[in-house]
């Protein structure tokens, strides 16, 4: 799985980049066709807070998208993370439904 981070009004630190590539590592557990996820961290409009967005690009279906956004970054990516694996295992769980 290809994983690219990015960040808009700042820079990603590499403790930043460590942090967020090592909790978005865990998610081809939960779909095994994940090829890409995109993670995008910005700074809000407040200053105060920051938004966080994981685009997973997924072989033969429609991204998935999850937002999370927090005062704390590193505690907004660790819900975004949340999300994904919760948007994942709902895909599988729907694809295993449908095949009978």
């Amino acid at each position: 799985m290809d994983i690219t981070i990015a960040g808009r009004h700042m820079p990603v630190t590499e403790p930043i980049e460590q942090h967020a590539r090592e909790k978005a590592g865990k998610l081809s557990r939960y779909y095994d066709r994940l090829s890409k996820l995109e993670i995008l961290v910005e700074k809000a409009e407040d200053q105060r807070s920051y938004k966080v967005e994981f685009i997973a690009h997924i072989d033969g279906q429609d991204h998935l998208i999850a937002h999370a956004a927090d005062a704390d970054l590193y505690h907004g990516i660790e819900q975004a993370v949340q999300k994904m694996e919760r948007r994942l295992t709902d895909l599988k769980e729907k694809l295993r439904s449908h095949k009978h």
